[in-house]
Protein backbone atom coordinates (compact mmCIF):
# COMPACT_ATOMS: atom_id res chain seq x y z
CA UNK A 1 0.00 0.00 0.00
CA UNK A 2 1.25 3.87 -0.14
CA UNK A 3 1.24 5.93 2.22
CA UNK A 4 -0.83 9.06 2.33
CA UNK A 5 -0.55 12.38 3.91
CA UNK A 6 -3.56 13.24 5.62
CA UNK A 7 -5.12 16.17 4.55
CA UNK A 8 -4.53 19.05 6.73
CA UNK A 9 -7.10 22.21 6.48
CA UNK A 10 -5.65 25.14 5.48
CA UNK A 11 -7.41 27.88 8.06
CA UNK A 12 -7.04 31.62 7.22
CA UNK A 13 -6.85 33.97 10.15
CA UNK A 14 -7.89 37.29 9.76
CA UNK A 15 -5.88 40.04 11.52
CA UNK A 16 -6.88 42.81 12.68
CA UNK A 17 -4.19 45.72 12.10
CA UNK A 18 -3.13 48.00 14.66
CA UNK A 19 -1.89 51.29 14.81
CA UNK A 20 1.62 51.92 14.52
CA UNK A 21 3.07 54.37 16.08
CA UNK A 22 5.12 56.95 14.25
CA UNK A 23 7.88 59.88 14.99
CA UNK A 24 8.91 60.83 18.47
CA UNK A 25 8.19 58.35 21.71
CA UNK A 26 9.42 60.15 25.21
CA UNK A 27 10.04 57.48 27.72
CA UNK A 28 9.42 58.60 31.13
CA UNK A 29 12.57 57.31 32.96
CA UNK A 30 13.74 57.30 36.40
CA UNK A 31 16.87 57.42 37.83
CA UNK A 32 17.73 56.36 41.55
CA UNK A 33 20.91 57.44 42.87
CA UNK A 34 22.25 54.31 45.82
CA UNK A 35 24.29 56.59 47.86
CA UNK A 36 23.36 58.93 50.43
CA UNK A 37 26.86 59.51 51.59
CA UNK A 38 27.65 63.18 52.97
CA UNK A 39 30.91 63.06 54.42
CA UNK A 40 34.91 62.97 52.91
CA UNK A 41 36.57 59.08 53.94
CA UNK A 42 39.09 59.02 56.71
CA UNK A 43 41.73 58.58 53.36
CA UNK A 44 40.75 61.87 51.94
CA UNK A 45 38.53 62.19 48.64
CA UNK A 46 34.93 63.27 47.19
CA UNK A 47 31.80 63.30 49.66
CA UNK A 48 30.01 61.24 47.39
CA UNK A 49 32.08 60.10 44.49
CA UNK A 50 29.16 58.51 42.37
CA UNK A 51 27.67 62.41 41.78
CA UNK A 52 30.51 62.19 39.18
CA UNK A 53 28.33 58.86 37.67
CA UNK A 54 25.07 60.52 38.59
CA UNK A 55 25.80 63.30 36.53
CA UNK A 56 27.32 61.54 33.36
CA UNK A 57 24.24 59.51 33.69
CA UNK A 58 21.88 62.09 32.98
CA UNK A 59 23.88 63.57 30.46
CA UNK A 60 23.93 60.89 28.45
CA UNK A 61 20.24 60.35 28.81
CA UNK A 62 19.03 63.97 27.47
CA UNK A 63 21.67 63.12 24.33
CA UNK A 64 20.10 59.83 23.28
CA UNK A 65 18.08 59.66 20.45
CA UNK A 66 17.75 56.06 19.72
CA UNK A 67 15.62 54.91 16.98
CA UNK A 68 13.30 51.59 16.43
CA UNK A 69 11.81 51.58 13.00
CA UNK A 70 10.14 54.85 12.25
CA UNK A 71 10.34 55.68 16.14
CA UNK A 72 12.28 58.06 17.85
CA UNK A 73 13.16 57.50 21.28
CA UNK A 74 14.34 60.07 23.72
CA UNK A 75 13.99 60.22 27.44
CA UNK A 76 12.18 62.20 30.46
CA UNK A 77 14.33 62.25 33.33
CA UNK A 78 13.37 61.98 37.16
CA UNK A 79 16.00 61.54 39.84
CA UNK A 80 15.45 60.40 42.87
CA UNK A 81 17.88 60.98 45.33
CA UNK A 82 18.21 59.83 49.10
CA UNK A 83 19.99 62.71 50.22
CA UNK A 84 17.01 64.73 49.09
CA UNK A 85 14.51 62.23 50.12
CA UNK A 86 15.81 61.39 53.41
CA UNK A 87 17.52 64.80 53.83
CA UNK A 88 16.43 68.25 55.97
CA UNK A 89 12.73 68.81 54.10
CA UNK A 90 12.89 65.57 51.98
CA UNK A 91 9.71 62.99 51.91
CA UNK A 92 10.87 60.51 54.54
CA UNK A 93 13.21 63.02 56.44
CA UNK A 94 15.09 61.24 59.03
CA UNK A 95 13.14 58.08 58.18
CA UNK A 96 15.92 56.55 56.23
CA UNK A 97 15.24 53.43 58.68
CA UNK A 98 11.92 52.26 56.82
CA UNK A 99 10.12 53.00 60.55
CA UNK A 100 7.10 54.16 58.41
CA UNK A 101 6.57 52.33 55.07
CA UNK A 102 4.33 55.03 52.84
CA UNK A 103 2.79 52.10 51.64
CA UNK A 104 1.19 51.71 55.25
CA UNK A 105 0.59 55.32 55.75
CA UNK A 106 -3.08 56.76 54.89
CA UNK A 107 -3.60 58.86 51.50
CA UNK A 108 -1.63 62.07 52.50
CA UNK A 109 0.43 61.57 55.14
CA UNK A 110 3.62 62.04 52.91
CA UNK A 111 2.27 64.45 50.12
CA UNK A 112 5.80 64.70 48.76
CA UNK A 113 6.20 60.70 48.82
CA UNK A 114 2.86 60.66 47.72
CA UNK A 115 4.42 62.22 44.57
CA UNK A 116 7.29 60.89 44.24
CA UNK A 117 4.83 57.18 44.08
CA UNK A 118 2.98 59.03 41.14
CA UNK A 119 6.42 59.41 39.52
CA UNK A 120 7.47 55.77 39.72
CA UNK A 121 3.61 54.57 38.97
CA UNK A 122 4.16 56.48 35.89
CA UNK A 123 7.85 55.82 34.58
CA UNK A 124 8.48 53.43 31.63
CA UNK A 125 11.97 52.44 32.99
CA UNK A 126 13.92 52.48 35.87
CA UNK A 127 18.02 52.73 36.27
CA UNK A 128 19.95 52.57 39.28
CA UNK A 129 22.88 54.34 39.75
CA UNK A 130 24.90 52.89 42.97
CA UNK A 131 27.89 52.03 44.58
CA UNK A 132 28.42 49.05 46.68
CA UNK A 133 28.31 49.00 50.50
CA UNK A 134 29.93 46.04 52.04
CA UNK A 135 29.57 44.61 48.79
CA UNK A 136 26.09 44.33 48.51
CA UNK A 137 23.12 47.10 48.01
CA UNK A 138 23.36 50.58 49.89
CA UNK A 139 21.11 50.52 52.79
CA UNK A 140 19.59 54.31 51.83
CA UNK A 141 18.66 52.47 48.23
CA UNK A 142 17.02 49.50 49.69
CA UNK A 143 14.75 51.35 52.04
CA UNK A 144 14.00 54.65 49.09
CA UNK A 145 13.11 51.84 46.76
CA UNK A 146 11.42 49.73 49.66
CA UNK A 147 8.67 52.59 50.86
CA UNK A 148 6.72 52.10 47.75
CA UNK A 149 4.77 49.01 47.01
CA UNK A 150 5.72 46.61 44.07
CA UNK A 151 2.43 47.58 42.19
CA UNK A 152 4.22 51.16 41.44
CA UNK A 153 7.14 49.07 39.78
CA UNK A 154 5.65 46.25 38.36
CA UNK A 155 6.12 45.57 34.53
CA UNK A 156 8.88 47.97 33.89
CA UNK A 157 12.64 47.39 32.74
CA UNK A 158 15.22 48.23 34.67
CA UNK A 159 19.10 48.74 34.66
CA UNK A 160 21.90 49.06 36.57
CA UNK A 161 24.88 51.36 36.52
CA UNK A 162 27.34 50.64 39.47
CA UNK A 163 30.45 51.82 40.23
CA UNK A 164 33.49 51.43 43.14
CA UNK A 165 37.00 53.30 43.80
CA UNK A 166 38.50 49.42 43.13
CA UNK A 167 38.56 47.69 40.05
CA UNK A 168 35.39 45.91 39.82
CA UNK A 169 33.15 48.63 39.22
CA UNK A 170 30.52 47.65 41.82
CA UNK A 171 29.79 44.39 40.07
CA UNK A 172 28.81 42.98 43.64
CA UNK A 173 26.03 45.15 43.95
CA UNK A 174 24.60 44.75 40.48
CA UNK A 175 24.08 41.13 41.48
CA UNK A 176 22.45 41.95 44.42
CA UNK A 177 20.56 44.40 43.02
CA UNK A 178 19.10 41.79 39.93
CA UNK A 179 17.03 39.57 42.27
CA UNK A 180 15.98 42.99 44.40
CA UNK A 181 14.40 44.82 41.16
CA UNK A 182 13.08 41.56 40.17
CA UNK A 183 11.01 41.12 43.55
CA UNK A 184 9.91 44.84 42.84
CA UNK A 185 8.80 44.32 39.66
CA UNK A 186 11.09 46.00 37.28
CA UNK A 187 12.84 43.52 35.82
CA UNK A 188 16.55 43.57 35.02
CA UNK A 189 17.37 43.68 31.59
CA UNK A 190 20.73 41.34 30.83
CA UNK A 191 23.39 44.05 30.03
CA UNK A 192 24.63 46.26 32.79
CA UNK A 193 26.87 49.14 33.10
CA UNK A 194 30.21 49.29 35.67
CA UNK A 195 32.11 51.97 36.52
CA UNK A 196 35.73 51.01 38.25
CA UNK A 197 37.76 53.91 39.25
CA UNK A 198 35.24 56.81 38.62
CA UNK A 199 37.38 59.40 39.41
CA UNK A 200 39.55 58.71 37.07
CA UNK A 201 36.92 58.27 34.03
CA UNK A 202 35.16 61.36 34.97
CA UNK A 203 35.38 65.05 35.88
CA UNK A 204 33.58 66.40 38.56
CA UNK A 205 31.08 67.70 36.32
CA UNK A 206 30.20 64.16 34.99
CA UNK A 207 31.90 64.43 31.50
CA UNK A 208 34.19 61.31 30.39
CA UNK A 209 37.92 62.49 30.78
CA UNK A 210 38.78 60.41 27.41
CA UNK A 211 35.59 59.99 25.37
CA UNK A 212 37.38 56.73 23.64
CA UNK A 213 37.61 55.23 27.48
CA UNK A 214 36.76 51.45 25.99
CA UNK A 215 34.46 51.65 29.75
CA UNK A 216 32.37 54.69 28.00
CA UNK A 217 31.24 51.58 25.78
CA UNK A 218 28.81 49.93 28.11
CA UNK A 219 26.43 52.50 29.03
CA UNK A 220 25.63 53.35 25.14
CA UNK A 221 24.87 49.37 24.44
CA UNK A 222 23.31 48.89 28.26
CA UNK A 223 20.51 51.59 27.03
CA UNK A 224 19.68 50.14 23.69
CA UNK A 225 18.20 46.80 25.60
CA UNK A 226 16.67 48.69 28.31
CA UNK A 227 14.98 51.20 25.39
CA UNK A 228 13.81 48.51 23.77
CA UNK A 229 12.24 46.50 26.05
CA UNK A 230 10.62 49.84 27.62
CA UNK A 231 8.94 50.48 24.48
CA UNK A 232 7.76 47.19 24.08
CA UNK A 233 6.49 47.34 27.75
CA UNK A 234 4.84 50.67 27.03
CA UNK A 235 2.83 49.02 23.64
CA UNK A 236 1.96 46.38 25.42
CA UNK A 237 0.16 48.21 28.10
CA UNK A 238 -1.27 51.09 26.31
CA UNK A 239 -2.81 48.11 23.81
CA UNK A 240 -4.02 45.60 26.76
CA UNK A 241 -3.52 47.02 29.92
CA UNK A 242 -1.43 45.22 32.50
CA UNK A 243 -1.40 41.21 33.24
CA UNK A 244 -4.31 40.28 35.48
Amino acid sequence: GSCRRPRVPVVCISRTSTAIHMGPRTLKTVVFMGSARNCVPPWGGETRLGDRVLKHVVAALGERKTTFGAEEVTHDVTVIDPLDVFGPGGAFEGDGHLAVPHFFAKAGTFPKADEIRDTIKAADAILVVSAEYNHSIPPALSSLMGHFGGSNFTCKPSACVVYSPGPWGGMRCAMALRPFLSELGCIPISKLTGYPSPGELFNEDGTPKDPEARMLKQFPAMMTELEWMAVAMQKMKSEVGLPQ
